[in-house]
This record gives C-alpha cells, sequence and structure tokens, in this order.
C-alpha cells in the first residue's frame, strides 16, 4: 500500500483471522500489558459519549499509543446499546482505527466489535491463569452474552481440563441460548443452567461475571468456595463492601477508578485505593506483593484498556498481510496540498 491507502477489514473477515488464535492473542495481550506496565504507551482516559434523554446507552472513545514491539497508534470507537437485543442486534458495534506512529496517517479501519470481545476474553484467561494456582475444571459464569461466550472459549484454550460450567442469566431465555450455543461449539461440556447466582458461586473456584448491570447488584460472597478467583469483567455487579472484603487485583488503577465501576465506588466509600493490592502485569511479573490470605476471594477488575485493541487490531492487520485479506482503498487520503490541482 502507499501512504494515501487505507486498509478495511470486515468483521467477517477479522473472524476469519482470529478463528483458533486464542493461545495467540492471550500472549499478545500479555506483552500489550507489560509493555503498559513499563512505560512503553500513552493511554488517555477513555471519553464516553451519553446521550440525555436515554442513559442506559453509549459509545465510548479509546485512544491509545503502543511501543515496545507495537508500534502503532489508533483509537477504538464503540458503542454499547443493552436493547439491540430485543431487536436482534448485538449490544456493542465498534470501528477501530489504526494510524502510523511514524507518519500518523490511519493505515487500517477494522469492524472491532469481535477485537474488542476477544481482548476483553483474553485479559480474563490471562488473568485467571496468574491467578489460579490449581488445574480449572469448573467454572460459573453469570450472564449469558457474547462476552462470556468469548470467555469460555478463551478458558478453555488456557485450561483445557475445563469440564463443566455453571451458567445463570436474570434471563431464563438468554441462558438457554447460551447453554445451546456452548453445547454446538464444546459439545463435551456438562453446562448446567442454575437459577441464583450462589449456585453459580458454590459450583467452582473460577466465576467470570460478564453482565450489563449498571449498579452493583451482589451483595456478598458468602457462598464462594474458599480462594476463588472472580473475573469482574463487566465491573459493576459487585457492591463496594464485597470489593472492601476480597483481595483485588485490576489492569489499570488509575483507569478502573473511574466511571463509577465497583472499584471506583469502593473508593470513594473509604477514601483511597489502598485495597487494590496490584495490577495483572505485576502478578504475571512477579512484582506483586503476596496475598495476605489464600482463602480470600480475588476478585479482577479489568477496565479494559485501548491497548489491547491496538495490540490485537495490529496482530489482526499483520495476518491480513500474510493471507492478502481484506480491501485497500486506493487513494483514502488526498494528495500533498500543493500538489492537487487547481481544481481540487
Amino acid at each position: 500500500m502507499n501512504t494515501n491507502d487505507i486498509l478495511i477489514l470486515r468483521g467477517e473477515e477479522v473472524i476469519t483471522l482470529l478463528k483458533g488464535q486464542e493461545l495467540r492473542i492471550v500472549d499478545t495481550v500479555q506483552a500489550a500489558y507489560a509493555a503498559h506496565a513499563t512505560g512503553h504507551s500513552s493511554l488517555p482516559h477513555s471519553l464516553f459519549l451519553r446521550f440525555p434523554d436515554d442513559p442506559g446507552n453509549r459509545i465510548i472513545a479509546l485512544p491509545a499509543y503502543l511501543n515496545s514491539g507495537f508500534n502503532t497508534a489508533g483509537m477504538k470507537w464503540i458503542a454499547s446499546f443493552p436493547a439491540n437485543g430485543k431487536s436482534g442486534l448485538d449490544r456493542a458495534s465498534a470501528v477501530l482505527i489504526i494510524n502510523s506512529a511514524t507518519t500518523g496517517r490511519p493505515e487500517a479501519m477494522l469492524g472491532a466489535s469481535v477485537i474488542s470481545a476477544k481482548r476483553t476474553a483474553a485479559s480474563a484467561a490471562l488473568a485467571a491463569r496468574s491467578l489460579s494456582n490449581e488445574n480449572v475444571q469448573h467454572v460459573g459464569l453469570v450472564g449469558c452474552g457474547l462476552i462470556n461466550y468469548e470467555v469460555t472459549r478463551f478458558l478453555l484454550a488456557v485450561f483445557p481440563g475445563i469440564r463443566s460450567l455453571a451458567i445463570y442469566d436474570k434471563s431464563p431465555n438468554s441462558a438457554a441460548v447460551f447453554k445451546q450455543k456452548i453445547n454446538e461449539l464444546f459439545a463435551s461440556l456438562d453446562v448446567q443452567v442454575k437459577t441464583h447466582v450462589d449456585e453459580v458461586f458454590a459450583s467452582g473456584k473460577l466465576i467470570s461475571f460478564a453482565t450489563t448491570a449498571g449498579d452493583p447488584w451482589v451483595e456478598n460472597l458468602d457462598a464462594c468456595l474458599p480462594g476463588s478467583t472472580i473475573l469482574h469483567v463487566s465491573l459493576r455487579d459487585l457492591k463496594p463492601e464485597v470489593i472492601l472484603g476480597a483481595d483485588n487485583v485490576v489492569d489499570d488503577v488509575d483507569h478502573v477508578c473511574r466511571a463509577k465501576t465497583s472499584v471506583h465506588l469502593a473508593e470513594e466509600f473509604v477514601g483511597h485505593r489502598d485495597f487494590i493490592r496490584c495490577t495483572l502485569a505485576d502478578v504475571f511479573g512477579n512484582t506483586a506483593p503476596p496475598k495476605q490470605d489464600s482463602s480470600r476471594v480475588t476478585i479482577f477488575s479489568p477496565f479494559g484498556l485501548g491497548v489491547l485493541d491496538l495490540a490485537v487490531g495490529k496482530l489482526v492487520c499483520n495476518l491480513a498481510d500474510q493471507q492478502r485479506v481484506g480491501t485497500v482503498i486506493p487513494s483514502f487520503l488526498p494528495d500533498v496540498w500543493h500538489q492537487r490541482s487547481e481544481a481540487a
């Protein structure tokens, strides 16, 4: 491509390129976290566009720069409209723009809802691998949508010995559809639909939350097994008291303590962040302070960093180049101004 061209990758092409790449995506996410932790990134706070007459919906801008072998910049623009499911649409839709870190010129535009879901699931799987000290066989899932579907896929790549899933959703129909989809993809899994979240807590020591909750609703973790790990992907399910009573690991302290996440509410409640033990990069980088009580539940709260979208987007572009996938739009950018004709 010349510098005026741009590569377009449709969502279905992204799905094809990333098929079977779960462990590679996990490694890519780990490398992005490591680069961010060592200062090889620029990561402004996400910008939330909200609608005064429709507060349940939002569009989020996640700009980022990532170096340390990635050398790329860009932004994910992702919409979350929870009511879309009623009309047969996915809750989230997204576009990822990748820019040259040398010239700043846009190089690629990707359908990014799949990238967003997979980097989120890869982050959760990386946390599970880093925080779980045993071979995982039983997993609990709270929320039966795309994100926990991808979390299941990535957890199975990291822990191939998983045998059963305990699932719960406030919508019984969503749970039934989820079970059907899981059985189609992983026929050997024993999928059990539960009628209360406590049944999920009691089913195993690894639990993933991926709901559309806007306000905390889980009051305690009393039903959890000692030493359980909760992947709090949806960020707003657990009441502040639950966060304060647990061992807390996050992806980025400053980012997760905002936007009314459960961690943010806990910070507001006590006026400090001392209840956060460390970041995930501290854990897999072996620089984290030790967990004080092995029987406490560990909660991983990932805000979802734009550097992860960039890293996985860059992987997709590399795979597209190798496999000659995608559409190049020639002369997407205009010629240099002084070389344009008078008519322009």
